[in-house]
């Protein structure tokens, strides 16, 4: 405890830059991956999961029959889990691909979860991320946000990682944090604390995905094919149930492991990744529950790092001012990396429409 009570207050007390853009992140943290056999197991889908011929990356498909999916072959306990995903081109409103982890197979009223979720929308290239963190079965109380994104997501594959601490966890696209949950003692259970398994689905969504369910998957289009490569599992194995690690122990990961895990450069905030991360956010998030006035009348959730001057820039339901979705127009330049895309000016884009 008292190793992971160090790393929890120099989480808290990190000082963020004041004069960084995107471009100068710090440089990028390189991760192994796993051929796919190494680490996962076909979930659903059956003919829509398509293995690469070397192993080491995998086509999703959703038609009119069915969605697909993968699983890990183990549960963890902290970690850091990344994939390098290609989103469906085209229309894809109503589509949904997730990159998460759960372990609501083991827990079904009381689990855990920390999601990346890409929504479709009615113009090609320009899907919505959602991030959400859940403990405990503490779905009513969802910890959304949505973000645009500053490339075309269906040019090329992109990173999207989640690093899980005992004190914290970061959202990531390509090496840049977009998102930082710190554990507060008022979170209590909602912090995810048991082991889940990472998952990758592609499925319909047309009752929410966009525009609140308004525009639906129009299978015309189908196939819709999602990629994943780059699989990465850096994380203490354990036993769902027992909470456990595999090789025996008590919970969670071996001192060694944990102290690798938290001090690794992908889990350690810096002032100059903070300063990227809230320059990626003031452009592009255009939801955050932290702001959400109507949904959470008795005041944000004790993790929220808000700002009177920041609020301004959101309405009462959370939503951005400033960061609003159009349709696209012709001439799109190439999908450029999230960690460089910042230092010039932005798309304006429209939710309302999407």
């Amino acid at each position: 405890m008292a190793l992971e009570a160090r790393f929890f207050l120099a989480a808290v007390f990190a000082v963020a830059a004041t004069c960084l853009c995107l471009s100068a992140v710090a440089s990028a943290f390189a991760v192994p991956s796993v051929a796919f056999d190494e680490g996962y197991s076909p979930l659903f889908g059956d003919d829509n999961l398509v293995r690469s011929s070397d192993d080491k990356s995998v086509r999703l498909l959703l038609d009119r029959r069915s969605g697909s999916g993968f699983i890990s072959s183990d549960y963890y306990l902290h970690g850091l889990f990344s994939a390098s995903i290609k989103l469906p081109k085209a229309y894809t409103a109503g589509v949904v691909v997730a990159f998460y982890l759960s372990n609501g197979d083991v827990y079904e009223k009381t689990h855990d979860e920390l999601d990346f979720e890409f929504l479709g929308s009615r113009w090609g290239g320009q899907w919505r991320v959602q991030t959400n963190v859940y403990g405990n079965g503490s779905t009513a109380r969802g910890r959304e946000e949505r973000y645009l994104l500053p490339f075309d997501p269906t040019l090329e594959a992109h990173r999207y990682s989640v690093l899980w601490a005992p004190t914290h966890i970061i959202f990531y696209i390509d090496d840049t944090p977009i998102r930082e949950v710190i554990r507060h003692p008022g979170m209590g259970g909602d912090f995810p604390s048991k082991p889940m398994a990472v998952y990758a689905t592609i499925w319909d969504g047309s009752t929410w995905a966009t525009d609140g369910g308004k525009y639906k998957v129009n299978y015309k289009y189908a196939p819709f094919a999602s990629e994943f490569s780059d699989l990465a599992l850096l994380g203490c194995r354990a036993d769902p149930v027992l909470r456990a690690p595999r090789d025996g122990g008590g919970a969670g990961c071996a001192e060694p492991d944990l102290l690798g895990l938290l001090t690794a450069d992908y889990a350690v905030m810096t002032p100059r990744k903070r300063a990227a991360m809230r320059a990626f956010r003031a452009r592009h998030m255009t939801y955050t529950v932290c702001y959400d006035a109507v949904r959470y009348a008795a005041g944000p959730f004790p993790e929220c790092d808000v700002s009177d001057v920041e609020k301004e820039s959101f309405s009462a339901w959370g939503e951005s001012k400033n960061v609003v979705m159009k349709a696209r127009g012709r001439g799109r330049r190439r999908g450029r990396k999230a960690g460089v895309a910042g230092a010039g000016a932005m798309l304006r884009l429209d939710v309302s429409s999407s």
